[in-house]
């Protein structure tokens, strides 16, 4: 991993790992975050894009098609991959928080709201 992945890492962890129920594990090799071990984003083998399971991709790809896209191998999954190099730190924490509720129980959003 270059250094840059291991700044979006960090980046990644700061707004993943305060939300209730986050833990931090591995898929296919790379760092990955899971709630409820379900999961919410991995980093790409590469370091330099995130996989990021959103019910929203069209949404996100439509915005800014050469920050938030996918491939033939994502088509058919509920994924966005995010290129580390373009996205705006604002928008990649609304994307992380809005996958984490999308896959967090009630509970857990429930004490998220509460805090």
């Amino acid at each position: 991993m270059e250094i840059n992945a291991f700044i979006y890492l960090g980046f990644i962890r700061n707004i993943l790992l305060t939300l209730p129920g986050v833990t931090e594990s591995l898929s296919h090799g790379t760092p990955a975050f899971y709630v409820q071990k379900k999961l919410l984003a991995r980093l790409w083998e590469n370091g330099e894009v995130l996989v990021v399971r959103t019910d929203d991709r069209d949404k996100w790809v439509q915005k800014d098609p050469e920050t938030f896209f996918t491939t033939d191998h994502y088509r058919n999954y509920p994924c966005v991959l995010v290129n580390f190099e373009r996205v705006q730190p604002d928008d990649l924490k609304l994307l992380l928080t809005t996958a984490w509720r999308s896959r967090a129980s009630k509970t857990l959003a429930k004490e998220y709201q509460n805090r």
